[in-house]
């Protein structure tokens, strides 16, 4: 979120906001929208500012309503881009990437993500992607959070090492209170239910009756939410990695699908890190790696060490967690963790932090913690229901130390939510969409992706494969997996029933 780095989002600030989760928005950041073409009714083309861009890709401006309800009144815009289909002739339609996230920047995923696909399907779409309000060249939002807050063990609500919640709660409310300060109305505008509007208005804007998807982690969430409110819409539907819909929780799932995520995901890791081939190796056997982390991990809690460049600038347990979380996300980052792991269990200098710079972290953090905190109720602080949560994750699933399951932001939001979460139904539209997930996805499980396809019904299919990692298509060679989906994106034909694809 494998699709590549910048294309697989999961759910923002206190749920989901990774390292990975901030590339896009790096590769473009932080000219505002106004420094691109800007478009009515119809899109004006041109040049991407940015570097690192396929030189065939366009830009432009969408102007959207703030308040979708009231479509005369103030408009913001979302930046577009655009890589034409390379053979016309085969031009079937348009493929919209749908970013993760929430909080996850779009505007470079032609250029990155697309050129994963295949030929065959660069022929057949023009790639679209754009960034959601708030995020990285559309109308911007800023919650102008202190450079201590944009740490990522502070978006997440890590308890201390003896578990107490105590800094968790006074964090959360400081965080709320600082969005509800300096939001504004971008702020309180931005949804889930609003993305899918602002969707639609792409489409038209595009001029198409119909749009083609393929959405990644929360883009899967914001992708179904599409297919509920505008069914019609839709052609061909690729949801990759997908979150539980549940309409009482919405994030508060994804979060919590966390721990059982990890626990997926870990003994893959380990048995990388126990392989005689291994460099980087870290134990005799898989079985001597979970201990091994766990005591590192209290270790650090007790004797951090000093990170020059990290946010915070120390190494200590959380932030390690915090690693975990991240390396576990594709086989490609085990080297790094296993690295990172060594060289503090060894007492040797740490690799050089992927630090993402503040900037981008504001735009991120504040459209996400939005997104996440205006879709659906949180409860509220009661201190002692979140301890007992917190100690029973602890116990039951100490890798993530019970972060999934701690107080966030959220229960101190300004804002109650404006519209009621949307219901994934089986009868809610055509029967068009294919789901694709892997088995050990450490932030998007396969429980939560299982409640995605029970909510679609018969509306959909869904592949899933044998791998570790989160993204699925183009990602882990897998050809079962994505001959599936190419298959439906240039036909249309689904598997007859569920599938599950072998490891190669």
């Amino acid at each position: 979120m494998r699709i590549t780095r910048t294309f697989r989002r999961h759910p923002g600030m206190t749920v989901a906001l990774t390292l990975p989760a901030l590339a896009t928005a790096l590769v473009a950041f932080p000219r505002p929208a106004e420094a691109m073409p800007t478009a009515g009714t119809a899109i004006q083309w041109g040049p991407c500012p940015g570097t690192g861009l396929d030189p065939r890709q366009e830009c432009g401006t969408v102007s959207v309503p703030l308040d979708h309800a009231k479509p005369r009144g103030p408009h913001i815009t979302l930046a577009i881009s655009r890589i034409r289909s390379e053979s016309p002739e085969a031009r079937r339609g348009t493929l919209l990437l749908i970013p993760g996230g929430p909080g996850g920047a779009g505007v470079s995923l032609p250029s990155i993500s697309g050129k994963t696909l295949p030929q065959s399907v660069r022929d057949a779409y023009d790639i679209v992607g754009f960034d959601p309000r708030g995020v990285g060249r559309s109308t911007p939002v800023s919650c102008g959070l202190s450079h201590d807050d944009l740490a990522l063990v502070n978006l997440r609500p890590y308890p201390a090492p003896d578990g107490s919640i105590d800094r968790n709660i006074a964090t959360a409310h400081r965080l709320a209170d600082t969005c509800a300060k300096n939001g504004g109305e971008v702020l309180r505008s931005i949804s889930t239910r609003n993305e899918a509007r602002d969707i639609d208005r792409i489409r038209q804007a595009l001029g198409e009756q119909k749009l083609s998807a393929w959405g990644v982690s929360y883009g899967t969430y914001a992708g179904a939410v599409y297919a509920q409110m505008f069914p019609q819409r839709t052609d061909r539907w690729v949801l990759d990695s997908n979150d539980d819909p549940d309409p009482k929780r919405v994030a508060r799932g994804w979060l919590a699908n966390y721990q059982t995520g990890v626990e997926d995901a870990f003994p893959d890791f380990a048995a990388w890190a126990a392989d005689p081939a291994d460099p980087d190796r870290l134990a005799a056997t898989p079985a001597e790696v979970r201990p091994m982390f766990l005591a590192l991990a209290e270790r650090l809690d007790r004797e951090p060490i000093a990170w020059p460049g990290a946010n915070p600038a120390e190494l200590n347990g959380n932030v390690l967690r915090q690693a975990l979380l991240d390396g576990l996300s594709s086989k490609d980052e085990f080297a790094p963790l296993g690295k990172l792991i060594a060289a503090a269990r060894d007492g040797r200098e740490l690799p050089a932090p992927n630090t993402p710079p503040d900037a981008a972290m504001q735009s991120a953090a504040a459209s996400s913690g939005a997104t996440i905190c205006n879709d659906v109720d949180w409860p509220g602080a009661d201190e002692a229901a979140h301890e007992r949560d917190v100690a029973k994750s602890r116990k039951r699933y100490p890798l993530t130390a019970g972060m999934p399951v701690n107080i966030s932001l959220c229960s101190f939001w300004h804002d109650e939510p404006r519209e009621r979460p949307v219901r994934i139904t089986p009868d809610g539209g055509p029967s068009n969409v294919l789901l694709i997930q892997n088995r050990r996805d450490p932030m998007t499980p396969l429980v939560g992706a299982l409640k995605m396809r029970t909510a679609f019904g018969g509306r959909a299919r869904m592949v899933t494969v044998d791998s570790v990692g989160h993204g699925s298509y183009r990602a882990n060679g897998n050809a079962c997996g994505d001959d599936a989906v190419t298959r439906f994106l240039l036909t249309g034909e689904r598997p007859a029933r569920d599938t599950f694809c072998e490891k190669p």
